[in-house]
């Protein structure tokens, strides 16, 4: 088996890859916005392809492992989660792309409230996306002791901004288009968030065989 789990190993560093590449995608696409960057934007949306490809490939390696190997216990319940893993960075990268996208239409528009509280929202995901994908290298699982709360954070943050950004709105239509973009990009980041927490659902059933709710 020893040809087998240096696949597997493989395979691991691959997901850890594609990992650090959707939480790049989302943290650049934030930088572009908040610094009207058009440039790093497109550097975003052009990743969409490479992170398709790489769900696609990691998939089929995964699934071939199983009828090749015939793995039992965590061994499996590794390639489990890496075939779970791929499909919430696949979209943790498009929500970084479909952010970029917001970017570059808000690029010659001034910033309303600093962005509101967009800048912290993201680097609490993007925290939690690190200590995901960290506990996956690892198997460290008390990298999620805190991720109930964080998650409730991201909530609240999202919610926070809906107010803000109704408010402003009303005040003054000319707000409008910067607003609904800022809308759309928070609950980008609360979807990512609830990603992230998916992870290290499945990550912690890796480790240990059980499964629970995080947090």
């Amino acid at each position: 088996m020893v040809k087998f789990h240096d696949k597997l190993d493989d395979l691991k560093e691959e997901v850890s890859e594609m990992g650090k590449l959707a939480r790049d995608m989302l943290a650049k696409s934030i930088t572009a916005l908040k610094n009207q960057d058009t440039e790093l934007a497109e550097w975003v949306i052009s990743k969409k392809r490479e992170i398709k490809t790489m769900d696609r490939e990691i998939e089929k390696k995964a699934l071939l492992l199983v009828p090749l190997y015939q793995p039992m216990a965590k061994d499996m319940r590794t390639i489990a989660c890496i075939l779970k893993m791929i499909t919430y960075l696949t979209r943790i990268g498009r929500y970084g792309k479909d952010t970029a996208k917001s970017a570059l239409e808000l690029s010659e528009k001034p910033h309303i409230a600093k962005l509101v509280s967009i800048p912290y929202m993201a680097e609490i995901v993007c925290g939690m996306i690190d200590n995901a994908l960290e506990a996956f290298e690892t198997g460290d699982i008390t990298l999620f002791e805190d991720f109930g709360d964080r998650d409730d954070t991201v909530d609240a943050l999202r919610h926070s901004i809906f107010r803000e950004c109704i408010t402003y709105m009303t005040e003054d239509p000319k707000t409008i288009t910067q607003c609904a973009h800022y809308l759309m990009v928070a609950r980008y980041l609360e979807r990512c968030a609830d990603h992230a927490y998916k992870m290290a659902e499945k990550i912690h059933y890796m480790v240990t065989g059980e499964h629970i709710e995080i947090g």
